[in-house]
């Protein structure tokens, strides 16, 4: 794993990173599993009645979105990895697991008897490559060791898990994009300390599965893009900043020279940007922050 650059044959390869996709398996010869894969329609930033609800989206390069398992609710089997492949959906990158055939189904010669294993996706984990195995549930056999998914009761403390859950059975929510981890700090009752990557310290229950380890792909934060087209082939347009439109455009339009409007930093419907607060203080999902993370440069004081 690593980056890319090459030749500065012109304006954009000379800023321009791409990575080496050295730690995926295969990465010109492999193919999606096709089972997994699933249309993924282009929304352009609008809503179901067609009104713009995020800015400067559209267009961008035709994707299939791949199924990720981030449940794991199989327990007690130990999976292999095929391999590990690159997900455009996503920053990380996806292992591809398969489960070996359940002993008490159909056998050769029944009818409902299919020779296929049962494959899924699951986020890797930094580290885990081709041929390791894999395995979720509470028992025993199941060790804290990357891409291993188990309870947070069960895991270490001062451990970095990611991929966790919320609320117990819905899926990890938590810690899913490249490089991520939360820290396993303290457990008390039945509730799990965590240490987010931001520095904000949340409780969670601790039933919530996470699996062990940081998600892969960290150097993905030091990819320059290196031209406009690039972005483009993302799905998103030019930006326009809000100093450069009419005061009925945009809050910090107008004025002479460059001009806030003597406000902070804010998007079009007013809302503060720039790192201002924007959660709701009394949202139900507050009481379970214990430390908030560090405030930015911009804060809504009203």
């Amino acid at each position: 794993m690593g980056i890319k650059q090459y030749k500065p044959t012109s304006a954009g390869r000379r800023a321009g990173m791409v990575s080496d996709f050295a730690d995926c398996t295969f990465p010109r010869e492999n193919k999606p599993e096709k089972a997994l894969l699933k249309p993924k329609k282009k929304k352009g930033g609008r809503n179901n009645q067609g009104v713009t609800t995020s800015r400067f989206r559209g267009g961008g390069h035709k994707q299939r979105y791949r199924v990720i398992d981030f449940k794991r609710t199989r327990d007690n089997v130990e999976a292999t990895v095929i391999q590990i492949e690159y997900d455009p959906c996503r920053t990380s990158r996806i292992a591809l697991i398969e489960y070996p055939r359940d002993p008490n189904g159909p056998k050769p010669g029944d009818e409902n008897y299919k020779p296929e294993f049962s494959r899924a996706y699951i986020l890797a984990p930094n580290g885990l490559k081709a041929g390791d195995k894999v395995i979720s549930g509470e028992t025993e056999a199941v060790e804290p060791k990357p891409g291993n998914c188990m309870p947070l009761w069960k895991v270490p403390l001062g451990m970095t898990v990611h991929n966790v859950e919320m609320v117990p059975g819905k899926g990890g929510q938590i810690c899913r994009s490249a490089g991520c981890s939360a820290t396993l700090t303290a457990r008390e009752k039945e509730w799990a300390q965590l240490t987010m990557p931001s520095g904000e310290i949340r409780r969670v229950p601790s039933r919530c599965r996470a699996t062990i380890g940081a998600v892969s792909n960290a150097e993905h934060m030091n990819i320059s893009i290196g031209k406009a087209g690039r972005m483009r082939w993302k799905g998103r347009k030019p930006h326009n900043r809000g100093m450069a439109m009419n005061p009925t455009d945009h809050p910090m339009g107008g004025g002479e020279g460059r001009s806030k409007s003597g406000g902070h930093p804010s998007g079009p419907t007013g809302v503060p940007a720039k790192g201002g607060k924007t959660r709701h203080n009394r949202k139900p999902g507050g009481k379970a922050i214990i430390r908030r993370r560090p405030a930015g440069p911009f804060q809504n004081t009203a």
